[in-house]
């Protein structure tokens, strides 16, 4: 007897949906198949022509039974019930009696055409023909149906749509009513770390699991039969971290070794380790997007850095109980090998800086590197710091060109301590006690820097005025210095004074700013240290080093000490005697009320075409006072109330800045339960009047605004006179004497004449960056020699960028090409050719990558032409160089970089096609 096929509810429902109607009253159905969902089911309802029906099915193997089950029926019903007997089994139809026939609809069994029935639940026409030979799909589909029915698709129904549409009916991996399904490794792997979809796909027959398995291979790759056994092993949510763990054995030392104990791991999900290769290519490569996702930022990045650190965390979990983490020590992808390249530049922190550059290399290199930012921005920032132990010291043979260092250089030795005692995320004790050792060290080393700084100041300070500065800046002329050139010509600029900002503060700050919304900008006569130009000024406060005798000196621009009434009078009569009003705003009077951001009698100030406007800024100073904890660093301007307010106000204003403190301070960076220093005639948290002693220095002369003009103030960071707080002022080291002062202009302003764009290049020390390039640069090339500000010697690799030897350097090269002529007669009011010379070379130099301040300043050394509105300068180049919009030359990193393509350059402008 062959074999009937199995008819479960949907299919006798179908049946009966398309046969009743057309009955004549038959509540009798034979079907020709066998009952397939076992006792459970067997009593249901239809709903026919409106109205429900209800069902019975039984199952009969003889022509007897089936007699005795409609007589039954009959009974329990009556007569003229509508209940409908459906009998299924395997009773040929010539066995059955005219009688018995005669009560059946159609008057003999009923043929159950699953193909048919697919067809009809998903309003198709016609059938893929591959799907009538597949039984345990149309089983699977009638089986599977949603509550709601299947998508209606018209036309054909083809196999993919209809396997993608049980696919997401079972398993949850996307949507019945989609159209289509995009399937891919990424979206199986991100399927496989739910639990109810692996779950689901391990409850299915056997016959179903090889059917989609097959088809999942065809449409994702070969990863999917390891995937999906490990899904049907109820293993699905460690699919991920296994591909990642098969990835990093099959690329470690001693593959046999790590291939035994992953089999293990496996079991019997893995068919053969042949299978190893293609499933490990695909995890890694879902792994990496997922990494490229984390490190774009912004919520969906912050998702994806979740899955991807819970997906590493696991893997490492999986190779330790393998006992494989030995074996994958050099794995760029695995949290436990970034944490061993770590471990390893940790070590390499008590010598010379060029072994821990190359760990900081292999540490970059790790694919985690991004992802942990912070710790990898804290190992880089150690390595800063063992390169500036390597310097050597500073030749400041004057106050005035310490200060001015001090704010180059030695200020971001203080941001780097900073962020180096917050500690490492990873709590390695190991890594912790080598930061610890490199702060000791460094500490040793600014303590030699501040005694002999205290020393220079202690003489100078004994015949220092505003008539014979000694070549210092001093605080009291910081506004005729600086914000009196700015208000030439009828500028108007903001003097915001942040009271308390030190050196390191001033620096992060400043790298914190938008470079398309502010430009830094100096004086141009300006010389920084070394005979490098241009540079910041850093002004010397007055002494002690304290808010009442520095900040009114400077707000008052002659020697004086006071409150804010005080300020205030010397404010307006600094500016009255040029000519000008002012107003000056100081805490609470800047700040809004309810409804508004900043005060709206500032903001009337700031709109009014002639005044001058001061704000000063409490923030950094009440923090200290307060009891910021030292172990946070970094300052940008959301940590400082209303700055950024502040600051975009006075963009919307055209207005420029000046950025100016009053006075440094020293961390508390000692242990917490330290008390001070016993001292006599204390005046304050660093200064006392009386003999010097240990860590100190008497200063005298006519800047010192205390005490009859005699004060003992301490040099070393770690004294102090009151209670603990989190940092203090009032002494006399380098961080508490140097008064930053830096200038910013709205990036869509002109630069005022006799000011220069500053590049960000011209602010970092080499020891910072590690040499030349682009300032983020964690590890950049040997610094190229140059000859002067903005020309290149050109170096061997350049000389063969264009094939015209003799003829001069590559950015002399372009302008004088037929292809530049031409681009030229095109653009309106195009730079000289020698202004774009320059810039092509430096940026060439510099290996492709500039800041538009830095790009400015070499055309400007150049032709001698202030080039005072730099991202203008740049989007004209940029119409220079991109013929038929070939990107030669843009701004990438959100405005901050101008990013030059060699080869491009090189093809538009040497008669070569753009590949």
């Amino acid at each position: 007897m062959p074999t009937r096929p199995a008819a479960g509810r949907r299919a006798i429902e179908v049946l009966l949906e398309a046969e009743l109607p057309r009955a004549e009253g038959r509540r009798l159905v034979l079907v020709d198949a066998v009952w397939a969902d076992g006792d459970e089911g067997r009593d249901f309802t239809v709903q026919i022509d409106g109205a429900a029906r209800r069902v019975h099915v039984t199952d009969q193997d003889s022509p007897l039974g089936i007699t005795e089950a409609w007589q039954r029926h009959l009974a329990d019903t009556g007569p003229d019930g509508d209940g409908v007997l459906v009998v299924t089994g395997r009773v040929p139809a010539d066995q059955l009696g005219w009688d018995l026939r005669g009560h059946a609809v159609r008057r003999r069994p009923l043929a159950v055409d699953r193909a048919g029935i697919v067809t009809q639940l998903f309003g198709a026409e016609n059938l893929d023909t591959r799907m009538v030979r597949e039984e345990w799909l149309l089983d699977a589909l009638l089986d599977a149906e949603p509550s709601g029915g299947w998508p209606r698709v018209g036309g054909v129904l083809t196999r993919d749509r209809a396997l993608r549409a049980l696919l997401a009916a079972r398993t949850g991996l996307g949507d019945t009513g989609a159209d289509s399904l995009d399937l891919d490794a990424d979206t199986l792997f991100d399927w496989s770390r739910g639990p109810a979809g692996p779950r689901r796909f391990a409850e299915l027959a056997e016959p179903e699991r090889a059917g989609l398995t097959e088809w999942l291979a065809q449409v994702t790759g070969d990863a999917a039969p390891t995937l999906l056994a490990l899904a049907a092993d109820g293993r699905g949510a460690d699919a991920l971290p296994l591909g990642v763990l098969a990835a990093a054995a099959l690329g470690c030392p001693a593959p046999a070794d790590a291939g035994f104990a992953l089999g293990t791991l496996f079991g019997s999900a893995l068919g053969s380790f042949d299978a190893l290769t293609p499933y490990a290519a695909a995890a890694t490569g879902v792994l990496t997007r997922w990494i490229a996702q984390a490190e774009a930022g912004g919520p969906a990045g912050a998702d994806a850095r979740a899955r991807v650190v819970a997906v590493l965390e696991r893997a490492d979990q999986l190779a330790d109980t393998a006992r494989l983490t030995p074996l994958l020590t050099e794995d760029r992808l695995l949290p436990s090998g970034y944490r061993t390249r770590l471990r390893a530049l940790a070590a390499t922190l008590d010598g010379r800086p060029g072994a821990a550059q190359d760990a900081l290399r292999r540490l970059a290199d790790h694919q985690l590197a991004t992802l942990y930012g912070e710790s990898t921005e804290r190992a880089r920032t150690a390595v800063r710091l063992v390169r500036w132990l390597d310097t050597p010291a500073p030749d400041a043979s004057s106050v005035g060109q310490a200060v001015r260092e001090h704010l180059r250089s030695t200020g971001r030795v203080d941001l780097a301590v900073g962020i180096l005692a917050e500690g490492d995320s990873s709590r390695d004790g190991v890594l912790g006690e080598a930061y610890h050792r490199l702060i000791g060290r460094v500490r040793d080393r600014r303590r030699e820097l501040d005694e002999r700084f205290a020393r220079d100041l202690a003489t100078w300070t004994e015949a220092a005025s505003q008539q014979a500065p000694n070549g210092a800046l001093l605080i009291e002329d910081v506004l005729a210095e600086a914000a009196a050139p700015l208000a030439r010509d009828g500028g108007r600029p903001l003097v915001l004074v942040l009271d308390g900002m030190s050196a390191d503060v001033a620096v992060d700050l400043a790298a914190g700013l938008d470079p398309r919304a502010w430009t830094e900008i100096c004086p141009a006569g300006t010389t920084g240290t070394a005979g490098r130009r241009p540079g910041r000024l850093a002004a010397v406060a007055m002494l002690p080093t304290v808010t009442r005798v520095s900040r009114a000196s400077l707000l008052c621009g002659a020697a004086a000490d006071g409150g804010q009434d005080v300020e205030r009078a010397g404010f307006t009569t600094f500016w009255k005697k040029r000519r000008r009003s002012s107003v000056l705003f100081h805490k609470g009077g800047y700040e809004g009320t309810a409804g508004h951001r900043l005060a709206p009698a500032l903001l009337e100030e700031l709109a009014h075409e002639e005044r001058i406007v001061g704000v000063v800024v409490n923030t950094i100073d009440d923090a200290l006072a307060d009891g910021r904890e030292s172990g946070r660093a970094r300052w940008r301007t959301g940590d400082i109330a209303k700055l950024a307010d502040l600051l975009d106000a006075a963009r919307g204003s055209g207005r420029p800045v000046l950025l100016v403190s009053d006075h440094g301070h020293v961390l508390d960076r000692g242990p917490r339960d330290a008390g001070p220093t016993p001292a006599d005639g204390v005046q304050g948290a660093r200064w006392r009047t009386g003999p010097a002693g240990p860590g100190e220095v008497a200063l005298a002369g006519p800047r010192v605004r205390a005490a009859d003009g005699r004060i003992t103030a301490a040099w070393r960071d770690d004294l102090r006179y009151t209670a603990r707080q989190a940092g203090y002022h009032g002494g006399a080291s380098l961080a508490e004497v140097t008064v930053p002062v830096l200038a910013f202009v709205p990036s869509d302003s002109r630069i005022p004449a006799g000011w220069t764009a500053l590049p960000a290049e011209d602010t970092v020390p080499d020891w910072w960056r590690g040499g030349a390039g682009p300032v983020t640069e964690p590890a950049p090339a040997p610094e190229p020699k140059t000859q002067g500000r903005g020309r290149r010697q050109a170096a061997p690799q350049e000389e063969s960028l264009f094939p015209q030897p003799g003829r001069g350097t590559p950015g002399e090269e372009t302008v004088r090409s037929a292809a530049y002529r031409s681009q030229r007669d095109f653009v309106r009011l195009p730079p000289a050719d020698t202004a774009v010379a320059a810039a092509l070379d430096a940026l060439l130099t510099a290996g492709g990558k500039l800041s538009p301040a830095a790009v400015a300043a070499a055309a400007q050394a150049a032709t001698g032409k202030s080039q005072r509105n730099p991202e203008r300068f740049v989007t004209v180049l940029e119409r220079l160089l991109n013929i038929d919009g070939y990107p030669v030359l843009q701004l990438v990193e959100s405005g901050r970089t101008v990013h030059l393509d060699k080869e491009l350059l090189r093809q538009q402008f040497t008669g070569g096609a753009p590949a």
